[in-house]
């Protein structure tokens, strides 16, 4: 995870950044217009590879700490780091997909979870609250502010007012020309405390939330991470640049969105703030 001191950006690092995140969300987007029941998630992941490298960058998980695959896919009670091994997805799954490039020196980073067919309606309130709980953290990101004031947002929004359950063990982290670069972005905290924003910074704020218990366990895959009732989360995540009033987001749900709005297997989610 993040070690080492903060890297503050230039803009013209910040645009080549955003570049990267764009990249991202277009591939999420691609990989949106193909989710249906009875699709192969090994399908998906080596369409988002191809993707990647016709747009001239290279996939950024790939390798990245010997992980095998382009995309970390993970499905229903799978929080994060779900390794595409040839599953059907079903009517009524949720799938959080986390995606990173690699281009012009620069990694990009951002992650969604779509809703598949006929989803409960209690996994989709998770989802709406866990996406709500992105803006309302980036809302906070803006020079002065403190880490902790991000992190406490989201587990207000989470947390105390809806009852689920806020991942710990799992944090965002900053962005640059490494994957992961200090400062950590925890999803629970205490407002006024940690590092510091200034402008400059770039961090992927990203919320893995759960339906039920925040307590996880790892598969013996090593790598994906599952809530430990079973129960299912979802995992939003953007780039953004610290900004002097308001955050710059570099990275773009909409591209996603657009998809999903087109595509009728797939349910949209509506946030309130």
């Amino acid at each position: 995870m993040a070690k080492g001191s903060i890297i503050y950006k230039t803009q013209e690092e910040i645009e080549l950044i955003r570049a990267s995140c764009l990249l991202v969300c277009k591939t999420l987007a691609e990989i949106a217009s193909m989710l249906k029941p009875g699709i192969i998630d090994s399908d998906l992941d080596k369409r988002a590879e191809e993707f990647i490298l016709d747009h001239h960058a290279k996939p950024g998980f790939k390798g990245y700490g010997g992980f095998p695959a382009t995309l970390c896919m993970s499905i229903n009670a799978e929080v994060v780091h779900g390794i595409p091994s040839n599953r059907i997805l079903q009517d009524g799954d949720v799938i959080s997909i986390d995606c990173g490039v690699y281009m012009n020196s620069f990694y990009g980073d951002a992650a969604y979870t779509f809703a598949l067919g006929d989803v409960a309606e209690d996994t989709m309130n998770l989802l709406r609250v866990t996406k709500e709980s992105l803006y309302l953290g980036i809302q906070q990101a803006y020079h002065g502010k403190r880490i902790g004031d991000i992190s406490a947002a989201i587990q207000n929004h989470c947390q105390r007012k809806h009852k689920f359950g806020v991942v710990r063990e799992l944090v965002g982290h900053g962005v640059g020309r490494n994957l992961h670069e200090s400062p950590e972005v925890p999803n629970f905290g205490r407002s006024g405390r940690g590092p510091i924003l200034k402008e400059g910074l770039v961090i992927a704020i990203e919320p893995m939330i759960n339906l039920g218990t925040r307590r996880v366990k790892q598969s013996k895959d090593g790598w994906t991470i599952i809530t430990r009732d079973n129960k299912p989360s979802a995992h939003y995540e953007h780039t953004i640049a610290v900004g002097k009033h308001k955050a710059d987001i570099l990275s773009d749900h909409q591209i996603i969105e657009q998809t999903i709005k087109n595509n009728k297997n797939l349910r949209k989610i509506s946030i309130n703030c």
